[in-house]
C-alpha cells in the first residue's frame, strides 16, 4: 500500500469531496487513456528560486504518484505538467490563465505558497478548476467562499497557536519578538501567532523579500531585549537574518515557522542556524503511512524533503477521480 496519512481523511470527506471536484474537460490526446477515464493535471510552484527547497518536494513526490499509477493502470493513464512560478504571484498569474484556458487540464495541484494561490484562485474558480495546495496555510485561502481552493494541510490559526504554546512552555519566554517578510503567508502567519500570544508579544518588524542588510531590524531586537524570537517568512530572508544577528551578538532562542524548513535554510545561516526551532504542520516522511518513503528513496536516491508527503497525497486525491470516471471539469 503506498498510501500517505490524508487518505485517512477521506472517512471524514476530504477526499470525497475533492474527487467530486475534480472532474474536467475529457482528454484528446493519447497520453490520457480511455475518455471516461485519466486525464491531465496541471501542477505549479517555485520549482527554481531561492525557496524551492520547499516546493520540489511536493512535486517529486506527485511525479511519483502519477507513475506510480500509470504503471498499475495502463489504460487510465495520467498525465503531469509542472510550471515553474519561482513562487511569485506575478508569474504564477500567466500560468493560471494557460492552464485555465487548455481544455485538456482537469486539475491543478498548487500552489505551493500562500501568495501565489491566492493570485490565481480566481482564474482557477472562473475555469471551474479544482485545486489542490500541498502547502499554502493561509487562513483568507479558505475563508472568501472560493469554492474550487482545497488543500491538504491544516492553515495558520493552527501552526500559530501551536508555535505560541511552545514559546510559552517549551522555550519559557516572557516576551517574544515577532518578524515577518510581508508575503501573504508571512504577514498571515505572524498575525496568528501574535495573537495566540497574547500579552508575551513583545516587539515587531517587517523585513522585505530580497533584503540583505537587517541592521535595523537587528538594532529593534536589541532595543526590545526579547526572550525569544519568531519569524514569519521564508528562507531566502531568513538565512541572512539569523546569521547577521548572531554575528550581532544576540544569543535569543530563534523559532522560524515553516517557511524556513527549508534544506536552504542551514545551509545559507551556516552554524548560525544551531539551534533554530522550526514548526511546521506537514507531515515528517518517516510518518507516513505505507510504503510511500521507502519508494520515494528508491526512486530519487534521497529521502522526501518538506511537504513532500503532502504533494503525494494532493496528486493521489486527484488521480482517483479521474480514474472513477470524473473526466470534467
Amino acid at each position: 500500500m503506498r498510501r500517505s496519512y490524508v487518505r485517512a481523511l477521506g472517512a471524514i470527506g476530504l477526499s470525497a469531496a475533492l474527487i467530486g471536484a475534480a472532474g474536467c474537460q475529457a482528454e484528446k490526446d493519447n497520453t490520457a487513456g480511455s475518455s471516461d477515464c485519466g486525464g491531465k493535471i496541471a501542477m505549479f510552484g517555485a520549482y527554481t528560486g531561492p525557496n524551492s527547497g520547499l516546493a520540489i518536494p511536493a512535486l517529486k513526490s506527485a511525479q511519483l504518484a502519477v507513475k506510480q499509477h500509470n504503471a498499475a493502470n495502463p489504460d487510465c493513464k495520467v498525465t503531469l505538467q509542472e510550471f515553474d512560478t519561482k513562487g511569485d504571484p506575478t508569474e504564477a498569474t500567466p500560468v493560471a490563465n494557460r492552464v485555465a484556458g487548455d481544455a485538456s487540464f482537469l486539475g491543478v495541484i498548487g500552489g505551493g505558497f500562500s501568495g501565489e494561490s491566492k493570485a490565481t484562485m480566481a482564474v482557477y474558480e472562473a475555469a471551474e478548476m479544482v485545486m489542490l495546495s500541498p502547502s499554502a496555510t493561509a487562513i483568507e485561502l479558505t475563508a472568501g467562499g472560493n469554492e474550487v481552493f482545497h488543500r491538504v494541510v491544516g492553515n495558520d490559526a493552527v501552526q500559530g497557536a501551536a508555535a505560541a504554546v511552545y514559546l510559552r512552555d517549551v522555550v519559557q519566554a516572557k516576551k517574544v519578538f515577532v518578524i515577518n517578510d510581508g508575503t501573504t503567508y508571512g504577514a498571515g502567519i505572524t498575525d496568528e501567532l501574535t495573537e495566540s500570544l497574547g500579552a508575551l508579544a513583545g516587539g515587531t518588524d517587517q523585513v522585505q523579500e530580497k533584503q540583505v542588510n537587517f541592521a535595523a531590524t537587528i538594532s529593534k531586537i536589541k532595543a526590545a531585549e526579547p526572550d525569544a524570537i519568531a519569524y514569519g517568512g521564508y528562507t531566502n530572508e531568513a538565512a541572512p537574518l539569523v546569521k547577521q544577528m548572531r554575528e550581532a551578538g544576540i544569543t535569543t532562542p530563534f523559532l522560524g515557522l515553516d517557511g524556513i524548513y527549508d534544506p536552504s535554510f542551514p545551509k545559507g545561516a551556516g552554524a548560525s542556524a544551531e539551534g533554530a526551532i522550526i514548526t511546521c504542520l506537514c507531515l515528517p516522511s518517516e510518518k507516513a503511512g505505507g510504503t510511500y518513503a521507502a519508494d520515494f528513496e528508491a526512486e530519487y536516491g534521497a529521502p522526501p524533503g518538506p511537504f513532500g508527503a503532502e504533494g503525494f497525497d494532493a496528486a493521489n486525491v486527484l488521480i482517483e477521480g479521474l480514474a472513477e470516471g470524473n473526466t470534467t471539469r
